[in-house]
């Protein structure tokens, strides 16, 4: 059987990326009014406004590349849900993946031992537990 997944997505929001590409495209205009000063006599401003345009430039890649990086540490994985069928007569129990249409109580093919109606008695997600990490 062919088990569903989602995919799993490593982006980061339009919002966060559309401020930086701001800051990044304003860090370069101040670059070429950094460049104008420079060429118009007044190296002081110059330098001040290529400092502070590098300084931007320098933390909008950081913070594009750490939300990137935040992005692909948050992907959410889907957890599997499994099905538990039960025999009325003998109580043979058998668990397999969740079946479209599986509903608790509902009846389903001949038991394997007796030849009664099984039911499904539970629809439950595995529950995987996280691995604990010491921050030292």
């Amino acid at each position: 059987m062919k088990k569903a997944t989602s995919p799993t997505t490593a982006r980061i929001s339009t919002f966060t990326f559309l401020i930086i590409i701001i800051v990044l495209v304003l860090s370069l205009v101040a670059i070429g009014f950094a460049y104008l000063l420079f060429v118009g006599g007044k190296g002081l401003e110059a330098t001040y406004m290529l400092v502070i345009s590098l300084v931007a430039m320098g933390l909008s890649t950081y913070l594009l590349f750490q939300s990137r990086s935040r992005a692909a540490s948050l992907k959410i994985e889907t957890p599997q849900v499994m099905t538990t069928i039960e025999c009325r007569k003998c109580g043979f129990k058998s668990v397999r993946e969740f079946q479209r249409g599986d509903y608790v109580y509902k009846e389903l093919e001949k038991c394997q031992k007796c030849d009664d109606k099984q039911i499904i008695t539970a629809i439950y997600k595995e529950v995987k537990e996280k691995e604990k990490t010491f921050p030292f």
